[in-house]
Order: structure tokens, then C-alpha cells, then sequence
């Protein structure tokens, strides 16, 4: 290999991962608003399923925004939720309204409710509790639960 192409090789290299850590810079406070969220619709019937965690999964892994993060990061900082619920949901929610408040009028607070929606929705059945909470959250963040015809 020449000189040239080494030079290129790891200039390219290096470029993508500057790239990969902006995006990580600039997707943490989505990453846990997403993540939150789906905890607490998750948890809304009292227990988390398997189904619910695999819908946020693989939600991640297609975004181009948080496609980024470690998988294991993202389940860590998904049980931290969970657990912040089993201690105390009052607790839990006052939590995750407050992360999830940073997307105040901000255009990805509909891509929150949308991915909230449909992990509520991954067992089979978005209840009448995960839609109570999702509209809680749609207020929060200054939406109207209708538009996401709740």
C-alpha cells in the first residue's frame, strides 16, 4: 500500500469516527428520552415484556440517530428505568416526564410518542394504562394525543 493510500485509509477512518462520536454527542438526550419512555409504557401493566423490549431493540438498531450506542449501554440504562419503577412509580414517572420534557417542542417529541405507541403496542395489546400514560406524555411534551389517535 502506498504512502497515499495508507494516508487516505485513515483519514477516512478517522473522519467516520469523529462522525460516530457526534452523534453519540448529539443523540444522548434523545437515546435516554426514547429509552425512558419505552420504560415506562412497558411497565405500565406492572411487568415489562419480552416483546416490548425486542420492538425497542430493534427500533435502535434501525435508527439512524441511536444506532450508535453499545447495545449493552442501551439495556443498562433500560433497566435502570425499570428499576426506577419497581421501586416506586411515582417516582419512575416523575423521572422519565422530566427527560423526556427536554423534547418539548421539539420535532423529535413526536418521533418519542410515536416509538412509545409502538411498544404499547408490541404485545398485541396497547391497553387502556399504556395509552393513558403515552397521553400523559403527549401533554408533557405539548402534543395532542389525538394526532397519534389515542
Amino acid at each position: 500500500m502506498s504512502f497515499t493510500d495508507w494516508l487516505k485509509k485513515n483519514v477516512t477512518e478517522a473522519r467516520d469516527a469523529l462522525n460516530t462520536e457526534i452523534t453519540k454527542f448529539k443523540s444522548k438526550d434523545l437515546l435516554e428520552a426514547v429509552i425512558a419512555g419505552c420504560a415506562m409504557v412497558a411497565y405500565a401493566d406492572g411487568h415489562v415484556s419480552s416483546e416490548e423490549k425486542q420492538k425497542m431493540m430493534g427500533y435502535l438498531r434501525t435508527s439512524d440517530q441511536l444506532k450508535v450506542f453499545d447495545q449493552n449501554d442501551v439495556i443498562k440504562l433500560f433497566q435502570k428505568y425499570v428499576e426506577k419503577f419497581e421501586f416506586d412509580a411515582a417516582i419512575g414517572t416523575g423521572e422519565v416526564m422530566q427527560v423526556i420534557n427536554k423534547f418539548r417542542g421539539k420535532p423529535q417529541a413526536q418521533l418519542l410518542v410515536r416509538v412509545c405507541c409502538a411498544i404499547g403496542a408490541s404485545d398485541g395489546d396497547f391497553d387502556k394504562n399504556e395509552r393513558m400514560i403515552v397521553r400523559r406524555m403527549c401533554s408533557e411534551l405539548g402534543l395532542n394525543a389525538a394526532d397519534f389517535n389515542l
